[in-house]
Formats: structure tokens, C-alpha cells, sequence
């Protein structure tokens, strides 16, 4: 007997011991690879199972049920859609639960989103121009004459044409009378005011203008700009509002680099087949854009343009195209005391104001393009009085830019009128018209505005005639003569 009691006892240690190293092993997790929280303090979704550090913190039901944000999200969905009745639901659920109905929620946040979201664009969207907001085409050319010295017919022609142009677009359309509308083409020598004159037409209509070059467009598929990059640049100005760029005007400058070649073998891609290619867009056409970029990729967005309300105004110098007109005139040449001599238009100024629609086919602009721009006009050479009236009368002249430059120093900056006459004689000579004029007041400024800061007591400068001929100076007055004279 006692052997057995004692072989008990040892058995029942032994038992003890082993609930013992169990309870360890189950408390002892740091050996363990996967290395998990401690599983009687993690929260188990009811639906899908994951533990809470996978999914975040859980919603709470009662019950002692746990679920995650994905699954109550999804139990949302499916009760919207299904025809379940809740009252008949909520009549058989246990005392212990509860059901809250939250279809609702979604849809009041929507319709707040939505509401907002409409006044914003509301509040940011452009008035439309109206007939009210066009000037006549005599106030038009009121405000260019501030800007712009000469070019009379010029400025009457375009006048004209950009309030006709507006009118047709914004006027009601009538079944029995179509108005198409009217590009331009503009043909003057380099530094006459083409360019500087669709800048400011475009600033006192306050509609977008797009100016591009048409030395750099080529054809599609080869090294250049498309022709449509013209039509994206006029929408990167109308900040991509595609109405106001429906609008607005697109200038082609040195449009006559792009004309039909001549005794040439290879393939015309920047002449014959650009001119080819602008026909769509002066006619009027839906074209697709890129935004924000000149070619079209996979990765910019496209926006659909209507160019049958952009006016198109193209300018070019055309140099050599007076041969071409000297050569028609003379073709009548004979011999007699009413003949026309070949030499006769040699010294002929104004000879582009003769040019006709078949020299610029001679010159090699394709018919259908010239077809498109109904009204062709030539800006006048600018003589020796018009340059002097460029020095000085105009807003932003260079002459009043110097002055302002000098008042800042306190000093007064004269002019003397021979000097003027002596500067335009010099641009003149160097042929490149109103773009002369500045690089030559920059050189003789240069020494004036280098030395006249050294000198406090300086108060006047009188640019003379010897001085821009070379033979004397400018005259300087002190302040102290100033305040005696």
C-alpha cells in the first residue's frame, strides 16, 4: 500500500509539472517566426476573418461582434440595391441587436459635393462677348492711330474687317443670307508694322491671339510643328477655354517662306504641302488638339476646336515680289512718245500697293490658298517723316521711353528736330524700317547714359544734329544754369 501511494503522488507531480511547462510554452511568443500581437487582445473581423492590425480599427456591434470598414462597406452596397423590407427584418431580429439604416448617407453627401461644385464653375466662367463690347470700325482705328503712325488704308481695311468678322459670329444667323468670313492677307516691307499691328488690334478687343511662324510648320509626319500646333497655341492663349478661343485671331507671320518651290526634285514639305494643309483650317473645320503641348501624344489630353469663328491674318514681306509686279507692268513696253519704259517702276516706293492675286500665284502661293483670303493688302514704305513721327508721337515712342529713363536720374532729355530727321536718314539707309530706329538711338545713347549718373550736377541733355553725324556733341546744361536762365 504504501508503495502505491507514493507511486500516486509521483505521477500526480509529474502532471502538475507538465500543466506547468505548457502554460509556459503558451505565454512565450518571442521564439515563434511569424511573430504576431498577442491574439487575446486582437479584434477578428466577423464577415472576412482578418485581424485588426491588416484592416484598422473595426466597427463595433452589439453582440460582441467585430466588422471591418470594407465588409460594412460592401453590407451597405448590398442592402441599396436588394428589395429587402426592414420592418419585417427588424421584427425578427433578437432582443440583444439592432439595425441601423444608413442608405441615406451617401446621398446627402453627394448632392452637398455636387451643389458646390456647380457654383464654383459658375463663378469662374467668362462673360460672352456681346455686339456692345465690338467698337465701329472708326474707333478702331482711333485707337490704332495712337499706336501706330501711317498705314491709313492699312488700318481701314483691318478695322473693317475684324468688326464685320464679329458681327457675323455674334449676330443671328439667317436661313436665306450665309456670311462667311473674310482672312486677310498682308503684304508690306520688313519693319513697316505688321506684326506690331495685329498686337495692338488684338489688345484693344481683349479677345486671345495666338502668333506663330510659319517657317517653323511643316508637314505631318516630318521634323516641325503640325499646322494644327497654330490652333493650339490660340487655345494655351484663351487659357483653354475653347469658346473664347473659337473667338480669337491667329497671325501667320513670314507667311511668304512657305511658297511653292521651284525646279526642285525632292518632296515640298515646308512650302506647297503646309499651304495644302492651312486650307482646312482657314475654310473652318473641327480639328482635335493637344493641350497644353504643340504635338499630339498618348499622354496629352485632346480638346476639339472649331476654327469656322477664327479670323486668320497672314503677313509677309515678300521680298522680290516687286520684279514680279515690274515685269507684269512692263509688259506693255514700246517704243513712242506714250510708252511705258521697262525702268519706269524702278524707283517706284509703292509697288506693292499694285500687286494683284496673279503675281502672288507667280510668286508660288498655290490658288486655293489665295482663294481663302479674300481681302489682300499692302502696308506703305515708311519715309523719312513717318520715321520721325515714330521717334516721337506715339505712346509707348522711344524718345518718351528715354525721357522717362533720364527723369528717373532727374535730368531732362531734348531732342533737337534735325537730329531726328539725321536719325531717320540713318534707318533709311540701313533698309530694315521702324526697326532701325532703336538700335541707332542705343548707340548714341550708350556714352550719354554711361557718363550722365557720375555727374550730379548735369540737369539737361540736348541731343544735336553734329552729334549724330559725328561732328560735334550733345549739349549739357548744369542745374546751376538751369536756375540762373
Amino acid at each position: 500500500m504504501t508503495d502505491n501511494k507514493e507511486r500516486d503522488d509521483i505521477i500526480e507531480i509529474d502532471e502538475k509539472a507538465e500543466e506547468t511547462e505548457e502554460i509556459k510554452d503558451v505565454g512565450d511568443t518571442s521564439g515563434k517566426e511569424d511573430n504576431d500581437d498577442d491574439r487575446r487582445f486582437t479584434n477578428y473581423c466577423s464577415i472576412c476573418g482578418r485581424s485588426e492590425n491588416k484592416t484598422g480599427k473595426m466597427f463595433r456591434i452589439p453582440g460582441g461582434m467585430c466588422v471591418c470598414s470594407d465588409c460594412m462597406q460592401r453590407s451597405l452596397e448590398t442592402m441599396q440595391r436588394s428589395d429587402i423590407n426592414y420592418n419585417d427584418l427588424l421584427k425578427n431580429l433578437p432582443p440583444n441587436m439592432g439595425f441601423i439604416d444608413m442608405s441615406g448617407l451617401n446621398e446627402g453627401k453627394t448632392e452637398h459635393k455636387a451643389k458646390k461644385k456647380k457654383k464654383k464653375k459658375d463663378k469662374e466662367k467668362a462673360p460672352e462677348m456681346t455686339m456692345q463690347d465690338i467698337m465701329p470700325p472708326h474707333k478702331i482705328k482711333a485707337l490704332l492711330d495712337e499706336y501706330v503712325i501711317g498705314q491709313d488704308h492699312a488700318k481701314k481695311v483691318m478695322s473693317v474687317g475684324v468688326y464685320n468678322h464679329y458681327k457675323r459670329i455674334l449676330s443671328e444667323q439667317k436661313d436665306d443670307v450665309e456670311i462667311r468670313k473674310s482672312n486677310m492677307l498682308m503684304l508690306g516691307p520688313t519693319g513697316s508694322g505688321k506684326t506690331y499691328l495685329v498686337q495692338t488690334l488684338a489688345r484693344l478687343l481683349n479677345v486671345p491671339l495666338a502668333m506663330t511662324d510659319a517657317t517653323s510648320l511643316t508637314e505631318a509626319g516630318y521634323i516641325g510643328d503640325d499646322i494644327e500646333s497654330v490652333v493650339s497655341k490660340l487655345l494655351a492663349a484663351a487659357d483653354n477655354d475653347v469658346d473664347r478661343a473659337e473667338h480669337g485671331i491667329i497671325f501667320i507671320d513670314e507667311i511668304d517662306k512657305i511658297n511653292k518651290k521651284k525646279n526642285t526634285n525632292q518632296r515640298d514639305v515646308s512650302g506647297e504641302a503646309v499651304q495644302q494643309g492651312l486650307l482646312k483650317l482657314l475654310e473652318g473645320s473641327r480639328v482635335e488638339v493637344p493641350v497644353g503641348a504643340t504635338n499630339k501624344n498618348a499622354m496629352v489630353p485632346m480638346e476639339t476646336v472649331d476654327t469656322s469663328n477664327i479670323l486668320f491674318i497672314c503677313g509677309g514681306a515678300f521680298p522680290d515680289l516687286e520684279n514680279i509686279i515690274k515685269e507684269r507692268l512692263s509688259k506693255t513696253a514700246s517704243i513712242g512718245f506714250q510708252a511705258v519704259l521697262k525702268d519706269e517702276y524702278d524707283d517706284d516706293k509703292e509697288i506693292l500697293q499694285k500687286v494683284t492675286v496673279e503675281d502672288l500665284r507667280n510668286y508660288g502661293m498655290i490658288p486655293e490658298f489665295l482663294g481663302r483670303m479674300p481681302i489682300i493688302f499692302s502696308l506703305q514704305s515708311l519715309t523719312e517723316d513717318m520715321l520721325v513721327q515714330i521717334l516721337k508721337e506715339p505712346k509707348n515712342a522711344i524718345i518718351k521711353q528715354y525721357e522717362r529713363l533720364l527723369e528717373l536720374d532727374e535730368v531732362r532729355l531734348v531732342f533737337d528736330d534735325e537730329a531726328l530727321h539725321a536719325v531717320a536718314r540713318k534707318a533709311l539707309e540701313r533698309d530694315t524700317g521702324a526697326r532701325a530706329l532703336r538700335s541707332i538711338i542705343e548707340e548714341f545713347m550708350l556714352d550719354i547714359m554711361y557718363e550722365i549718373p557720375k555727374d550730379k550736377n548735369i540737369g539737361e541733355v540736348a541731343i544735336t544734329k553734329e552729334y549724330i553725324e559725328h561732328t560735334g556733341g550733345p549739349r549739357i546744361m548744369l542745374r546751376t544754369q538751369m536756375v540762373n536762365g
